[in-house]
């Protein structure tokens, strides 16, 4: 427990929030339902024989199946009709390869997604280290996405043929009884595909999955990074001199004619002293005047 506890100590799980590790997580989860759904899969139908005498007659006539869908090696004993012991018959078809190569995929995928998150959750920084982590990473990646578009396709299109090899209006066939007059043959319980089509279901889920996280590690590998680098900041250029001369002709002209305009000011008010002294003056004259002609 204490290795445990040090283990989950020291990870990043925080790597499970972001695509990266989140759809990891899902292709785990998927590959898990895509392989289950297909190779724990068993199936069975039923037909009657109805024979003109009733007593050779066999109106539950049970055939199972299951995978890897070998179905030339699934017999079954259906009445002659005609008082003799029954025959032994066997289904039609092969379909090993694409449904063990479907669950072959599945499984891969499903332990190179475990040990994905392993080193995502637990060795992040050796992972980025000189990008060799996600050259691979993103290298496996491509296979998987390419093996599960060829998988899915192979195992869809075995599929429908299990579907056809396994209709019980088309095993009825078999039964040479059925091919006499007065005998009735007809299917009872037609096979339960509803896992299987769930399984092929998962399979493009995976190829979606693992083709859409191909941008996520694509963009781990640093490969794009020079691309994607904003552009560096525009200097800002100096006025021109002529704007600068244009400014400096505006203020000098205002202030020397401030300048000039104060000296001016005080000859003025200089001057307007003077003569008011003058003035100021004339009253006293005149005062003597009339003090004198008096």
């Amino acid at each position: 427990m204490d290795i445990v506890n040090q283990l989950v100590a020291g990870g990043q799980f925080r790597v499970l929030k972001v695509p990266l590790g989140f759809i990891k997580a899902l292709e785990w989860i998927f590959a898990i339902f895509a392989f289950s759904t297909c190779g724990s899969y068993s199936g069975m139908f039923k037909m009657s024989v109805e024979c003109k005498n009733r007593t050779e007659s066999d109106l539950s006539i049970g055939v199972e199946f299951e995978y890897p869908f070998r179905l030339h090696q699934v017999y079954f004993d259906a009445p002659t009709c005609k008082g003799g012991p029954p025959e032994r018959l066997f289904l039609v078809g092969d379909y090993s390869s694409s449904a063990e190569f479907f669950v072959t995929i599945g499984v891969f995928a499903f332990l190179y997604s475990m040990a994905a998150l392993s080193v995502y959750v637990f060795a992040l920084e050796k992972y980025r280290e000189n990008n060799k982590g996600p050259l691979i990473d993103f290298g496996v990646t491509c296979v998987f996405t390419f093996m599960w578009l060829v998988s899915s396709a192979a195992w869809a299109k075995g599929l429908s043929d299990v579907k056809a090899s396994t209709d019980p209006e088309k095993v009825v066939d078999l039964i040479s009884a059925c091919d006499e007059e007065g005998n009735l043959c007809r299917e009872v319980h037609d096979p339960v595909m509803s896992g299987l089509n769930t399984s092929v279901c998962f399979g493009f889920m995976n190829l979606v999955l693992w083709g859409g996280n191909l941008w996520f590690v694509f963009k781990e590998t640093g490969i794009i990074a020079p691309f994607m680098r904003a552009p560096p900041p525009q200097e800002k250029q100096p006025a021109p001199d002529s704007y600068g001369q244009q400014a400096g002709y505006e203020q000098d002209p205002y202030a020397s004619a401030q300048g000039d305009y104060k000296p001016e000011y005080n000859q003025q008010q200089q001057g307007y002293n003077q003569e008011g002294g003058e003035y100021g003056h004339t009253p006293t004259s005149f005062a003597n005047q009339i003090e004198s002609a008096e």
